[in-house]
């Protein structure tokens, strides 16, 4: 059920986001009563994800010095910095600006290790250094924000529900799956119930999603016009991940399996994590969360392909290009 549910998540998410533009362009009123259900759904959502990244395992990520160096090189040096100075030229409205920073800033900890076990990657490391992600990015993206959007980002009006979200969204499922794994890893009972959880992220998320897309339907109708640059955008940085994984793997002499790895983690990102951000910021700020949905959906197209030209063509195995150039 479980690799089912992985394996359709792209048509899943995209007819929960038509039905829900449907749905909120018939039953406006109805479709407004939604948003206070965004919240709980997001917060159930993340533990049951949290539940799957091995927390408890952190000591293990940094085993393999080369891999791990290239990763964060990418991640958190190279991509940033490209980011940065693409929005630099780019005529985006602030809200625009923040939710394309908040959701291209934070590598993925997700899905991220189906596509490489789909994309022929090394999943046992994609596993093995998620944790690590999730915490570089955590720490990171506030220095990020304020390199990028400097007074926007200081603004207290910005800053209160962006705080709130973090400890309330994150931190606090994050909390709770660090101490389900423990007690599991001592002996303690919940392998059951952490199987079960593994069924949730994609349900959930396509309920999220479709709610912000009805209550948020008017916003989003209205923006279709101004929705294809950010799209483009998302398109490019897919591409250029994937490209960029290739260049480190090369770089630091990494195996093909390993350089899948840094391309599907370099062109994913970490996007309903940082949803409950951009869906806490005051009036004004709706486009923040409906560009984090819009990158979500973006992604999941560009992975669908990728994870076939990737091991076929980009990073091939060692045996498959002398076969492929022949004697």
């Amino acid at each position: 059920m479980h690799a089912q549910l992985e394996r359709h998540q792209v048509w899943i998410y995209l007819l929960a986001v038509l039905a829900g533009l449907g749905f909120g362009a018939g039953s406006p009123d109805a479709a407004a009563l939604l948003d206070v259900s965004v919240w709980p759904l997001l917060a159930l959502l993340l533990f049951a994800t949290f539940t799957q990244i091995p927390l408890v395992r952190l000591r293990g990520a940094a085993c393999d010095t080369r891999f791990i160096t290239a990763l964060c090189l990418g991640n958190f040096l190279i991509l940033p910095l490209l980011v940065g100075s693409v929005l630099l030229i780019l005529p985006l409205e602030p809200a625009v600006r923040l939710g394309i920073l908040l959701v291209l800033l934070v590598p993925c900890t997700d899905w991220f290790i189906s596509f490489t076990h789909l994309g022929r990657g090394d999943a046992a490391r994609a596993v093995a250094v998620t944790p690590l992600i999730l915490l570089l990015q955590l720490a990171a993206l506030p220095f990020y924000l304020w390199l990028f959007l400097g007074d926007v980002v200081v603004d207290p009006v910005v800053v209160r529900p962006l705080l709130t979200a973090l400890v309330l969204l994150i931190g606090l499922p994050l909390l709770l799956a660090v101490l389900l794994q423990r007690r599991i890893a001592g002996g303690g009972s919940g392998q059951v119930l952490l199987s079960t959880l593994a069924l949730f992220p994609v349900p959930l998320l396509a309920l999220v999603v479709f709610s912000i897309a009805a209550s948020q339907s008017p916003a989003v109708l209205g923006m279709l016009g101004t929705l294809w640059l950010p799209a483009l955008l998302f398109a490019a940085f897919a591409v250029a991940g994937v490209f960029l994984g290739k260049l480190l793997a090369r770089a630091f002499r990494l195996p093909a399996e390993p350089g899948r790895t840094l391309a599907f983690s370099f062109a994913t990102r970490n996007s309903f994590v940082v949803l409950p951000l951009a869906l806490a910021l005051p009036a004004g700020w709706e486009a923040a969360a409906l560009v984090i949905v819009l990158q979500s959906l973006v992604e999941l197209l560009a992975m669908s392909l990728f994870v076939r030209w990737v091991p076929r063509r980009l990073i091939r195995s060692a045996g498959t290009a002398r076969r492929s150039h022949g004697p």
